[in-house]
């Protein structure tokens, strides 16, 4: 079975490179909103438009009209039209909306073919660019299929597309665990360990509301007001980087320590609706936490059981199997009426779903 893993790393280009980069960015950006806004004019004229065949379209009059897309990779004006009729066929699949026009500062990125990537040890080559320096080495062993790269708080990152050669080292206990996740602790494991969530989202919470003030008076289009939302982008920036740090350091630990891992299926989306709750809930990151678990899992054969979203872990005691009617969310430990048990409601609820391996 074939593998494919991603691995983002941090570029460091000098002023010229950056200079390639952000032209190559806008290359696709423009690209991308000039076969929109084909496809929407063919479409009201009662034609059938093609990703193909706007592409053939656009590479007869771009020596002509835009001769200045010849300083950058092929593929910076040349995907646009696949991801677009990928866009497309998702829209008339209902599975996503209808695409919309690019803007610049928002959707600035692209992609670059395995023929046009080139990696010696911490360095990145691209044509009529030069070597680049990457802050580490790529981390997977295998053939490289693509890249993407994008910047984000005035940093540039690649992703590297790599499909493995080689067989991932697999977990090689049998041991089995259950994991409750939460918002006062990351997650409950059913062997007793708990992890905290770092919250980063609430402790930069007075920062962010202190320069989102300091940005409203600043001059729409001064460089004050520019300085200002680079640093804010830095603090988002920084938040993102704490939080994802903490969601892969708890998967790699499961996936290196538990051969069979069970977790609940949860509603993130209707979680988000609950107003009181909704901003600790997006402070922890659950969907990334089984995103990560579940291709983490996948690379080392791990066992992983998503729990059914109605299953009542949290209301069945652990020891007896006794299932209360009502809980609140303020009862943080279970008493079981029937056996007298007490324990932390997390850990019951880890432990309920451990059982569900056996």
């Amino acid at each position: 079975m074939t593998l494919t893993l991603a691995h983002k790393i941090c570029l460091d280009p000098n002023n010229e490179q950056e200079q390639y980069l952000k032209q190559a960015c806008g290359i696709a950006r423009f690209t991308w909103n000039w076969a929109l806004e084909e496809w929407k004019n063919q479409s009201e004229n009662g034609l059938k438009p093609t990703a193909f065949a706007l592409k053939k379209q656009f590479n007869a009059i771009k020596p002509v009209d835009f001769p200045w897309m010849y300083d950058v990779t092929k593929y910076a004006s040349q995907q646009p039209f696949i991801h677009l009729q990928t866009a497309f066929n998702r829209f008339f699949n209902g599975l996503g909306g209808y695409p919309k026009l690019k803007k610049k500062g928002h959707h600035d990125s692209f992609y670059i073919g395995n023929d046009h990537i080139n990696i010696d040890g911490k360095y990145f080559k691209l044509p009529k660019l030069g070597w680049m320096r990457m802050r580490e080495t790529l981390r997977f062993s295998g053939r490289v299929i693509s890249a993407t790269i994008s910047p984000r708080a005035n940093k540039w990152f690649v992703s590297l597309n790599v499909e493995l050669c080689q067989a991932p080292k697999s977990c090689n206990s049998q041991a089995g665990v259950g994991v409750d996740l939460g918002i006062k602790a990351l997650a409950a494991l059913s062997n007793g360990e708990a992890f905290e969530a770092p919250k980063p989202l609430k402790k930069s919470l007075k920062k962010q509301k202190r320069m989102q003030r300091s940005l409203s008076r600043r001059l729409k289009g001064s460089n004050n007001r520019q300085e200002i939302k680079e640093k804010i982008a830095s603090v988002h920036a920084k938040i993102t980087n704490i939080r994802l740090d903490s969601i892969h350091k708890l998967t790699s630990f499961l996936t290196n320590h538990f051969g069979g891992i069970v977790i609940e299926d949860l509603n993130v989306s209707g979680m988000l609706k609950n107003r009181k709750l909704s901003r600790a809930i997006a402070d922890i990151g659950f969907y990334e936490f089984r995103r990560q678990l579940e291709y983490k899992s996948k690379y080392k054969g791990n066992y992983l059981l998503i729990a059914d979203r109605w299953f009542p872990s949290s209301k069945i005691c652990s020891n007896c199997g006794n299932k209360k009617e009502q809980l609140a969310l303020h009862e943080r430990v279970y008493h079981c009426e029937a056996c007298g048990q007490s324990l932390d409601r997390d850990l019951n609820a880890a432990i309920n779903l451990k059982n569900l391996l056996y």
